[in-house]
């Protein structure tokens, strides 16, 4: 720990500086963490990393790991398993390392072959759609994150979530393929309904269908939430 970093700060590294990571980095760096090192790979990921994080270095995957007392995956669910098991067989994990993942639908088990070499496993999926800028931080904030972690782990991943400023929900370890599909779902039936409306109304010469469609929308999916929430509906107006 530097003398300038609080106690009980990490040192975090960020594997992956597509939409979710760089932001994530960034309320977690407001919170006194301090940043070791992100990987980018492709021209638009290390344009974001340099914009975001422009005093975090951008590292391969095993230099960010080896710097990093948590590492935090953004990346595509379906990359994950492969990378844990790598980063595993050439021994990368040091032991008491936490390693923290944002796919909706993996659980901790993930990292069943890190937890071998004694890392500390947590899932938080933040239920938001990220735009990839600093504008997301500000949404973070009051935002759910999905944690799921074994017992006596929860506390710190509860923690994390409330660090970003968001409110921390448990979902347990079974749970997570359910509720993968169901955030999954929310968010693109609602893209899909938003934008068969937009088409619509372009079709009939509306040439801002969004100002037509915004303030409906926000107001319908508000009322289905307060409902949702057991909130009776206002029958005044």
């Amino acid at each position: 720990m530097t003398g300038g970093q609080r106690e009980g700060r990490l040192g975090i590294g960020v594997i992956g500086a597509g939409k979710v990571g760089p932001v994530l980095a960034l309320a977690l760096a407001g919170a006194g963490h301090a940043l070791t090192g992100i990987s980018a790979i492709s021209a638009e990921s290390r344009e974001r990393a340099e914009t975001l994080l422009p005093a975090v270095p951008v590292l391969d995957v095993p230099e960010v790991v080896r710097r990093s007392e948590l590492v935090l995956f953004a990346i595509p669910g379906e990359d994950l398993p492969g990378l844990v098991h790598g980063l595993t067989e050439t021994r990368a994990w040091q032991p008491g390392q936490i390693a923290l993942h944002t796919a909706p639908e993996h659980g901790y088990s993930v990292f069943s072959p890190a937890m071998a070499a004694g890392v500390i496993p947590i899932a938080l999926h933040p239920a938001l759609v990220f735009t990839g800028t600093s504008l997301d931080v500000g949404r973070l904030v009051g935002a759910s994150v999905a944690v799921t972690a074994p017992t006596p782990v929860l506390p710190i991943g509860q923690a994390l979530a409330v660090e970003m400023g968001a409110e921390p929900v448990v979902v347990a370890e079974t749970d997570r393929p359910a509720y993968a599909e169901a955030v999954g779902a929310a968010a693109e039936f609602a893209r899909a309904v938003v934008r068969q409306s937009a088409d619509a109304l372009r079709e009939i010469g509306v040439e801002r269908p969004d100002r037509l469609l915004g303030g409906l929308v926000r107001a319908a999916v508000d009322e289905e939430l307060r409902a949702a929430a057991g909130i009776a509906p206002d029958h005044d107006a």
